[in-house]
């Protein structure tokens, strides 16, 4: 009887010390996933730092082909929201007046010539180079990508972002995150076989005012365009507020009234 009692206080004994170090371990891991890297809070504070939330902006579209030969747009741009943006053509004058809008999913683009707005898709493109229609009427990252994982190394983060739908043009990127200024360095898009379809670099920090810092030229190349090169350089972004008339389809024609 009194052996049986002493055995049962040694298992007892084991146990609580078991317990024990378990709560132990728990304390010490504890502080490790406080300070776990928050992907998603990474992705959102990029989405702002490389634009404010509404704002107008003025663009370059350079295609270069592999001879040299260049074809430019200019384009302003405007933007409300996390999933609204329009813009108009200013040049080449053969554009002139050529516009488009986006309301989520959904592209359209206008041509005076016809007289009404016309479906496009993401992964068309109005300017005919490396950049789709996706990449020039972008939304915010986090609008529709969730963040799959996170690696961190002494300078960068590298998210890597899974498509929220079918209908987003890239099923992933692999997004290379400056650490300190919280900006994309570098962007990778793949299909969804896990084809790299081009590859985005962001260059050129510049302070547009306002707190508004970010790469003034994003350059692609895509090895499915081999020697072939697209630019966008960005001027005269700032913040500035609109109606939600400005992104309608009857709004298109008159886009370039916006421009003060």
């Amino acid at each position: 009887m009194h052996c049986a009692m002493f055995e049962a206080l040694k298992i007892s004994e084991k146990s609580n010390m078991k317990f024990l170090k378990l709560i132990a371990l728990s304390a010490l891991c504890a502080p490790l996933l406080a300070f776990a890297v928050d992907g998603v809070a990474i992705l959102k504070k990029l989405d702002r730092n490389l634009e404010p939330e509404s704002y107008e902006s003025y663009r370059k579209l350079i295609n270069i082909e592999p001879n040299g030969n260049k074809k430019e747009f200019v384009l302003f741009s405007v933007k409300k929201g996390k999933d609204q943006t329009a813009s108009v053509f200013l040049q080449p004058a053969s554009d002139k007046g050529r516009s488009t809008l986006r309301q989520g999913d959904n592209m359209w683009m206008y041509l005076p010539s016809v007289g009404k707005p016309m479906r496009i898709t993401s992964l068309q493109s109005i300017t005919g180079g490396v950049f789709n229609n996706a990449d020039i009427m972008r939304l915010d990252y986090a609008q529709e990508y969730d963040v799959a994982s996170v690696d961190e190394a002494d300078k960068t983060y590298t998210l890597h972002l899974k498509a929220k739908t079918a209908e987003v043009a890239y099923d992933k990127l692999t997004m290379t995150v400056d650490k300190q200024l919280i900006l994309p360095v570098a962007i990778e898009a793949y299909a969804s076989s896990g084809m790299l379809l081009k590859t985005l670099h962001f260059k050129d920090i510049k302070d547009f005012g306002a707190g508004i810092k970010r790469p003034a030229m994003i350059e692609t190349d895509s090895p499915l365009y081999k020697g072939y090169k697209s630019v966008m350089l960005y001027s005269g972004l700032k913040k500035r507020d609109f109606s939600d008339e400005v992104f309608t389809q009857g709004f298109m024609p008159r886009l370039e009234e916006l421009r003060k």
